[in-house]
């Protein structure tokens, strides 16, 4: 975690200097006219704001790494690529229930874009797709 916290501080970093250069070289293109307009507010307070989340975000990561106090396998210079390797879950190679889902939220999409008749049928083909998904191991050949 200490790792993590050294890159987001430096993205902060970053992304506060991005800020000061944008803004400092939206001055300077336009000498002409008054500094506060020609500043081109919309990008200057975006990176601004950009460089503030991942303050934001580093200080939580460093807290959280303070209060816990483990580090973690990235942080330690003897570890081995396996120590970081967790149980991530049981995963269905073969399953076709996710392609299926996806296309639900297309249709869902489409029937906001294009018109409501469709929002039903993919909220009808959403709910068959989460019923299969969850229940595929409880039928047919992989059942247990």
């Amino acid at each position: 975690m200490r790792t993590n916290t050294g890159l987001w501080w430096l993205l902060s970093g970053f992304f506060l200097l991005m800020a000061v250069v944008y803004t400092i070289w939206a001055i300077i293109t336009d000498p002409e006219i008054a500094y506060y307009t020609s500043i081109e507010w919309v990008g200057s307070v975006a990176l601004l704001f950009t460089a503030l989340m991942s303050a934001l975000i580093a200080f939580y990561v460093g807290r959280v790494h303070k209060a816990q106090g483990g580090e973690l396998p990235e942080d330690v210079l003897t570890s081995d690529i396996d120590d970081g390797d967790p149980e991530l879950g049981e995963f269905s190679p073969w399953s076709w229930w996710p392609i299926v889902l996806a296309f639900s939220a297309a249709l869902g999409i489409m029937g906001l874009a294009v018109g409501a008749w469709l929002l039903p049928i993919g909220l009808t083909v959403f709910m068959v797709a989460i019923v299969g998904w969850v229940y595929e191991y409880y039928r047919g050949y992989f059942a247990r």
